[in-house]
């Protein structure tokens, strides 16, 4: 007498086969949808014309001389800023954007001391890789450049 098909090894063994593969895709498919990845920006035509933006802010600095050093002591940042030709010491945008977490970027209006010094106290001590924009509230011209903190040693951006 013949066993029926479904109790037989090789038609249960043919059918596990892609039913495998369609639940391993739908698991690694899940996976992804919960960890997607922020590097990539969805918007890349507005920010490729925003580069030309900035290139022209960056060269309006330079044409004005300015440039800063950045530091750091524990859980503060000091930024010292070379006026070059302007009047005054103006009040600055500081942009801090970490490289691979965009959920640590931050941003903070600072004022100078008399001596052209900024100081950013932080609740917690800044570390790794980051890339610092400072611009005036009129946002005509921007300073840019990248900082590993912590820094003892000032780093030169221009």
């Amino acid at each position: 007498m013949v066993k029926p098909w479904y109790k037989q090894f090789w038609p249960w063994f043919l059918i596990a086969l892609p039913l495998s593969v369609v639940v391993g895709t739908l698991y690694v498919v899940l996976i992804f949808s919960q960890n997607s990845v922020d590097l990539v920006a969805e918007d890349y035509y507005k920010k490729g014309k925003g580069i030309n933006v900035d290139i022209t802010k960056v060269n309006v600095a330079r044409d004005l001389k300015l440039n800063a050093s950045i530091s750091s002591d524990k859980n503060v940042v000091i930024i010292a800023f070379e006026k070059g030709e302007l009047d005054h010491f103006p009040a600055l945008t500081t942009t801090f954007t970490h490289r691979t977490l965009p959920d640590q970027d931050f941003e903070k209006l600072l004022t100078a001391d008399a001596k052209g010094i900024y100081r950013l106290t932080l609740d917690h001590d800044m570390q790794g890789p980051w890339f610092v924009e400072l611009q005036p509230h009129d946002k005509a011209w921007m300073i840019q450049g990248r900082v590993t903190f912590p820094s003892s040693e000032p780093v030169l951006i221009d």
